[in-house]
This record gives C-alpha cells, sequence and structure tokens, in this order.
C-alpha cells in the first residue's frame, strides 16, 4: 500500500484539492512510510526536494487518527527567519485538515503567546532557545501543554548536529519529553549530511524507537559552475553585476565586511541590491525577503544568513566571493537554483586570489566526486552542560546534583562525561560562586546571578553569548541595524566612517548611555573589522584535495582564464615541492613546511614542534613556517620522526603540553564557570586533532620509507 493510500481520507481529499497534487515525490513516500510506521528518521533530500511535506503530512496523518490533547508536533527550526519563512506553508497544511499551527519565538507578541497557552495549537514552530524559554517560565504549563506530544521534526539538522546548540536542543527536549506520555517520535530534515546515520543516532537520544536513513536515489542534475580571479573587490563586484543583471540572485559573501563592500560597489549599476546579514536591522532583512520574492532584477548580498532553507522565491543565480569553508555549504547554496522545470542549478565563483581560486575549485570537484562532510558528533560538551545545570536551577528553584545527573547524563552530548567529572564540575561551580548548596539542593551563585542574572535572566535563555549592540541610527531617527561595543569603542565622532546596509556612514555621535550611533551617509564609507580572532579552520580533506589540484595536470573546464593562469601559477611554484612525501622548504630562516593538512592538524603539529624542539611556528590550513636555531634537513626528519611515533602521542604529558600552549580562546560565554582542565580540553577539542596529525604523519613515514639509520 502507497503512503498516500494510508493517509486518513481529509489528507488524501485535501491533498489532491487544495495542492492539485496527484502523487507524492520519492522523498515523501519513503519517508511517510518510516514516519507512519512510527521510527525515528533522519530524511535526506536536496533544498525544495519536498522534505517538509515528508515529514509534515504524516505528522498530520497521526495528528488526525489520534487528536491531540495540547501540542501534538513540534517544527524546531535553527534560527528565526526560516519559522517565519515556513509558517505559512504549514499554516496552508494545518488549515486544511481542520488543525491549527502556531509560531513561537522572540518576536511573537505577548498576547498571542497567552492566547496559545490556553488554547494550544496542535503544531508548535519554535527554535531551540524557545523551548527553553517555555521550561524557565513560571507562566507555562509545559506538562499540561505538552502532555500528548508525540513528535518532534528538525528541519536543517545538519545546522546543529555537532554544535552547542544541538547539544542543547537535544537537553531541552529530553527535559520536555518528561512532560509527554509518549516516546518522542525523532525527525530530522537536511539537504547535505556525509553521515547521516550518526546524526540519526544523535537524534535518538533516549527514544527506544526503531531508526532509519530515507535517501532515495537522486537523478543526475546538471549543474553549471565557473570560477573567476579579480584584482579587487570593486572589480568582483564590478563582473558581479553583469551577471546578476536581468536576474534574481543570491551573492553569498564569507564575512558581513565583504557583504557591505561588495554590496556598496554593485549599486548604481542595473541591478535593485539589497543587503541581508545579521547586523542589518530587521525591518531592513525583512523588506529584501519580501521585496526579492515579489520583484524581479534584483540582488540580495548576503551571508550565511540565507544559506539555510529560507525561500526567497525561484531563483536565477547563486553568485560566491572567494569559497564557503565546506561542500556543504556549497551545495547547499547552489540548491538555490535550478527549481524550475529547464532551469540548470549554478554558481558562479568570485575570487580576490589564488588561495580561494584553489579552494572553489577543490570544492566543485569533492561534490562531483559526491563527497560531503560527516558532522561531528560530540559526547563531552562542556559549555552546554553548565548552560543546563543553570537552566535546571531555575526550572526547579533549586535541585539536587543527583536529579541533575539523571537528566542531564541520558543527552548524547554529554554521554562521555563520567558521573566523577561530573561531580568535579558541580564542586568547582560552587567553589567559584557559580552553584550555591543548601540542604543538599542547588542553586545559582552570586557570581552567576552578577554574570546572568540580568534582564530575568535573559543571558541564560541562548547557548551564545549577547553582545552588547549600538543601534545605528540617522539624523531623522531611522534605524539602520546594529554594530558591536567593540567596534564602537574604536570610533571617533566627525572623524570615523563604516559600511552597513550597503552604504558608507560617517558617526556624528555615541551615545554610550542609550546605546546608540548616530550618522549621517558618507560618500565613501570605511569596511568595520566584524571578524574575530579565533581561526577559521578548513578540513583534512578539503585542504588535501587543493593539494592534489596543485600536483595533477589535469584542466578544469569551468576555470575562466584568469582563474586558470592562478592555478597554473601555483603549481608552477609548489607542485614539485609537494609531489615530495616530506614537502619542506629550507632557508637561511628556517624552513616552510607544506603539509596541506587542513586547520586542525596543522595547529596540532604546530604546538607539537614548539613544545618538543622549542622553535617558533606559524600555522594555517596549508602551511607551517618555523623558524629557530639549527633547522636543516636531519634535524627536521628527525623532529617529525619523533613526534610520529606512538611513544610520544601516547605520553600523558603530550596532551597536557599541547594544551598548556593553546591562547586562551573564548569559544563560550559559560568558559568561566570550568575547571582549568575541562576549558583546556574545550579548544583543544576545537583547535587540536591528536589522532588525524597521527595518521597523517603515519602516512607521510609509508611514502619516505623507513629512515636511513633503521
Amino acid at each position: 500500500m502507497s503512503t498516500f493510500a494510508r493517509f486518513p481520507a481529509r489528507l488524501q481529499q485535501a491533498i489532491a484539492s487544495r495542492l492539485g497534487w496527484t502523487s507524492l515525490r520519492p522523498v515523501q513516500e519513503l519517508a511517510g512510510e518510516a514516519i507512519l510506521d512510527g521510527k525515528n528518521a533522519v530524511v535526506l533530500a536536496p533544498t525544495a526536494g519536498g522534505k517538509t511535506e515528508a515529514s509534515v503530512f504524516p505528522a498530520l496523518a497521526n495528528l488526525i487518527e489520534a487528536p491531540a490533547q495540547g501540542v501534538g508536533v513540534i517544527y524546531v527550526a535553527p534560527i528565526k527567519a526560516l519559522l517565519n519563512n515556513q509558517e505559512e506553508r504549514l499554516g496552508t497544511y494545518a488549515e486544511m485538515v481542520g488543525l491549527r499551527r502556531f509560531v513561537w519565538h522572540g518576536d511573537t507578541a505577548e498576547r498571542d503567546k497567552r492566547s496559545f497557552i490556553r488554547e494550544p495549537a496542535e503544531i508548535l514552530m519554535t527554535t531551540p532557545e524557545s523551548l527553553e524559554v517555555m521550561l524557565l517560565s513560571p507562566r507555562f504549563p509545559a506538562p499540561k501543554v505538552f502532555a500528548d506530544l508525540r513528535m518532534v521534526i528538525i528541519d536543517e539538522v545538519h545546522a546543529l548536529a555537532g554544535t552547542d546548540r544541538g547539544a542543547h536542543l537535544m537537553s531541552v527536549l529530553e527535559r520536555h519529553r518528561r512532560s509527554s506520555r509518549h516516546d518522542l517520535q525523532r525527525v530530522g530534515l537536511s539537504a547535505t549530511v556525509g553521515n547521516p546515520e550518526q546524526i540519526l543516532e544523535w537524534l535518538r537520544g533516549t527514544s527506544a524507537r526503531e531508526g532509519v536513513v530515507v535517501n532515495p536515489p537522486k537523478s543526475p542534475a546538471r549543474r553549471e559552475v565557473s570560477i573567476s580571479m579579480h584584482e579587487s573587490v570593486a572589480a568582483l563586484a564590478q563582473e558581479a553585476s553583469r551577471k546578476a543583471a536581468d536576474a534574481k540572485s543570491l551573492f553569498f559573501c564569507q564575512s558581513r565586511a565583504l557583504t557591505e563592500a561588495v554590496a556598496e560597489r554593485m549599486r548604481g549599476r542595473g541591478t535593485e541590491v539589497f543587503v541581508h546579514h545579521s547586523s542589518v536591522s530587521l525591518d531592513e532583512r525583512r523588506a529584501a525577503e519580501e521585496r526579492f520574492h515579489h520583484g524581479t532584477n534584483a540582488c540580495i548580498v548576503c551571508t550565511s544568513t540565507l544559506e539555510l532553507g529560507i525561500d526567497v522565491g525561484d531563483l536565477d543565480r547563486v553568485l560566491q566571493a572567494n569559497a564557503p569553508s565546506s561542500v556543504s555549504s556549497f551545495l547547499q547554496r547552489m540548491g538555490r537554483t535550478g527549481r524550475r522545470t529547464g532551469q540548470t542549478a549554478n554558481t558562479s565563483f568570485y575570487c580576490e586570489d589564488e588561495e580561494a581560486v584553489l579552494q572553489a575549485a577543490a570544492l566543485v570537484e569533492l561534490a562531483r566526486e559526491g563527497w560531503v562532510e560527516a558532522v561531528p558528533v560530540q559526547m563531552r560538551c562542556w559549555p552546554v552542560l553548565v548552560h543546563q545545570l543553570f537552566a535546571l536551577t531555575l526550572q526547579y528553584g533549586a535541585i539536587s546534583a543527583e536529579r541533575c545527573w539523571e537528566q542531564l547524563h541520558v543527552v548524547p552530548d554529554f554521554s562521555g562525561i563520567a558521573r566523577p567529572e561530573f561531580d568535579e564540575l558541580v564542586e568547582h561551580m560552587k567553589g567559584i560562586d557559580f552553584l550555591f548548596e543548601s540542604g543538599g539542593l542547588l542553586s545559582m551563585g552570586e557570581r552567576a546571578e552578577r554574570v546572568f542574572g540580568r534582564r530575568n535572566f535573559s543571558e541564560l535563555y541562548a547557548v551564545f553569548s549577547s553582545p552588547v549592540l549600538y543601534r545605528v541610527q540617522t539624523a531623522t531617527g531611522g534605524d539602520l541595524g546594529s554594530l558591536e561595543q567593540s567596534f564602537v569603542d574604536r570610533l571617533v565622532e566627525q572623524m570615523s566612517a563604516f559600511l552597513l546596509a550597503g552604504r558608507g556612514w560617517l558617526v556624528e555621535q555615541v551615545n554610550h548611555q542609550e546605546k546608540t550611533v548616530r550618522v549621517r551617509e558618507a560618500p565613501r564609507g570605511q569596511k568595520p573589522s566584524w571578524g574575530g580572532f579565533v581561526p577559521a579552520l578548513l578540513s583534512f580533506e578539503l585542504a588535501q584535495r587543493m593539494k592534489a589540484l596543485l600536483v595533477e595536470e589535469s584542466a578544469l573546464p569551468y576555470l575562466c582564464e584568469s582563474a586558470r593562469r592562478a592555478i597554473e601559477a601555483r603549481r608552477a611554484d609548489l607542485g614539485e615541492t609537494l609531489r615530495r612525501p616530506l614537502a619542506v622548504q629550507l632557508d637561511e630562516d628556517g624552513a616552510r613546511w607544506w603539509t596541506f593538512a587542513g586547520g586542525r592538524i596543522n595547529h596540532t603539529l604546530k604546538y607539537a614542534l614548539e613544545w618538543r624542539e622549542g622553535w617558533k611556528v606559524v600555522a594555517d590550513n596549508f602551511l607551517l613556517k618555523i623558524r629557530g636555531a639549527g633547522i636543516a634537513h636531519a634535524s627536521f626528519e628527525a623532529a617529525i620522526r619523533e613526534i610520529a611515533g606512538d611513544e610520544f602521542w601516547a605520553a600523558p604529558e603530550t596532551a597536557s603540553g599541547l594544551l598548556a600552549r593553546i591562547p586562551e580562546y573564548r569559544l563560550s560565554k559559560f568558559q568561566d564557570a570550568l575547571t582549568e582542565a575541562q576549558a583546556l580540553e574545550m579548544l583543544g577539542g576545537y583547535l587540536l586533532d591528536p589522532a588525524g596529525t597521527k595518521a597523517f604523519l603515519n602516512s607521510i613515514s609509508q611514502d619516505r620509507g623507513p629512515a636511513p639509520n633503521q
């Protein structure tokens, strides 16, 4: 029996009459069968491939056959914009069978929330942070509202798995499932993920249901790719303007600063240009989405804010400044095009330098080979464990450590943390006044209340820090967006200029009391420094594919002449060196080791060489620059042999020696609550890869053969 035939008659009739569908897509048939059978599922399909309906239709079938008392289904999206974008669609699907949906996030009016609490809709659309708020709010009766909760649908699950926000979501779901009398069915939706079976196991949590990955065969699709190189941002923007003319385009940039610079230089070239990133005001972002959705001949210059499945209508082109850091992002962005019959999915890369050209080409080649990154699954997520300890003390007023452990140790992202380690964390937090214990019950300590207790503990509702933001306003009171305080602190009235919303602004006045920056339009803007200082890390696989492109002699048909010359120049410069097993260049100042091993392995090598040899090492994703006394081929190879040995990595002092050298990067606002060892472990997990480094060194040793003295 087909999935469609298993749907209740009311749903079948609505799909046929209201939507005009005569059949379901393969992914909807397969996913519907699994979900109707009560299985947990990860559903994979391209962007606009029907994943939403694949999960929502069987959810509606369940709600029709067994009406829910309160909320029966939760739909979770990683960002509010995706919720807003899906609101109308899910509302239509629910309404056409006589059910309701409600959207709850930070922008939802309080009167609407109160109405929902009095009479909950069957489908709740929300974010992980809002689910936390529901548990912490004394005015939200979670046990009543979620007593009949059966299913959770997580859209864009790849954007959450393996991250702190994913750990947070799983923690909150496990706390919510205590209110329900059902074994919560978990359904994750994704377009691109390299390890769906692992994501399914992570998503399962405490559920005893069977699980299945729904990944129907995909018919080969035509794709058009071009890569070009340009001497400046201005030249890049000018060329992109020609491509964007008479078309609807998204132009992805890797930073807010570049987004602003590109948009400024594209204006006035015949295409209407909008800007979309997290520091542009909500009203401007919505205006861009709305006008773009209903208009023509427009280009939205954006960061990753439009990478997820936000529907801005049928696109003609995707443009990319430089290159994203993963195949997954590349495919996600390209997948925004090619949706109409007869249209081809496409991406045009506009690169500023040779490295960006090489990275873009490597992404294309990996995608052609069918390779996509695996989403890392974590089991020792210390900062979110701290967050959840605080949240539980707020939820219950006071709670025992035993009860905290009972609720938290079942979360997959904490499964690698043993009870003695948990107890050590609790004792440490008590010792530094982040937790207070009385009568065997834990509550929030005075220090934690000072740090997180302002504004009704709103700093605890989100896993990520909320930076102090200054509103940017025109002389007439128009709201342009926001700037972080660290940037505002460097502004000088009547002198400093910056770019925001695609235009240049001159600072007239900074009001630190009201947290505002008053500006007037400037003829030319100066790029603000948006970025942080934590290094951006490329994967081993991507870096190795970039190396292979330099060693190979093959022609890449999608390279424009400028990009082709760039790669040929790099091949002439490095090709011969990279063909050697140990690609080292020596000069009078030291050595350059072209590993192309990616950021985490290279930083592990950096700290290992600094610790064992006393050398000064600078590392990026491709190269280690090594300076020190007496560096020669013999001494360098001896150092590599030493750190490649099993004894080096098995020694306890190796781990502590490497961790001790890591700068005090700030990766989480809950970092200060961790013990020194736990904080170092968190930093090491981000920056280091000892197992991968050892495997990389062993592969080099095998290629080189035995050392002369062996």
